[in-house]
């Protein structure tokens, strides 16, 4: 893996944003190294923007604060593009990854995305109501950020989706999540 990562996650609460970051710190740690997940709250309501952060690295983990310069951003509601700058502090080699049912080409004009950061896009929302009835894409997005950057291989992914959920929710629901991210990985566009 080499140098750590930094993700930025943006969301709104009831999302499952802070799940999703919480979920792959655990896939990245049942593969060995260092992770941190952590949210940020503004106002705790649902609706509300919410940040969550995840680093990840071969290395301990010295840092504590916010991520000012994620080489990943994950952007579980579209509408944020509007609502905060979701691309604040995205070095060069940034990549992007947004829920929407646009192509990714419009997406990366919307962010004003330099030629040097990729873009993907999935429609993480009609993933999730497909396979499991409900417009949660946490399991979606963390589909689709793997095939994106690589940080974690599904089938880790995927394990610890079902050990995550299966805490706390019905089979159906464990498995209409671990489709969901499979379909993320499979559905999601490149721009």
């Amino acid at each position: 893996m080499g140098d750590m990562i930094e993700i930025r996650w943006h969301g709104r609460g009831g999302q499952g944003t802070v799940t999703a970051a919480k979920v792959l710190a655990d896939a990245c740690l049942s593969k060995g190294g260092y992770v941190q997940a952590f949210p940020e709250y503004g106002p705790e309501r649902a609706g509300a923007p919410i940040r969550a952060f995840n680093r990840i690295s071969d290395h301990a983990i010295r840092m504590y604060g916010p991520v000012l310069h994620p080489k990943i951003v994950s952007i579980a509601d579209a509408t944020l593009m509007d609502a905060v700058n979701v691309t604040e502090g995205s070095p060069d080699d940034c990549i992007f990854l947004v829920n929407t049912s646009k192509d990714p080409k419009e997406v990366r004009l919307k962010l004003k995305a330099k030629d040097t950061q990729k873009v993907f896009a999935v429609d993480a929302t009609k993933i999730a109501l497909d396979c499991f009835g409900r417009p949660l894409p946490n399991s979606s997005i963390l589909g689709a950020l793997c095939k994106a950057t690589g940080v974690v291989k599904l089938d880790v992914l995927l394990e610890n989706v079902k050990k995550s959920f299966g805490k706390k929710f019905a089979q159906k629901i464990i498995d209409g999540n671990i489709e969901a991210a499979k379909r993320g990985y499979e559905e999601v566009r490149e721009g």
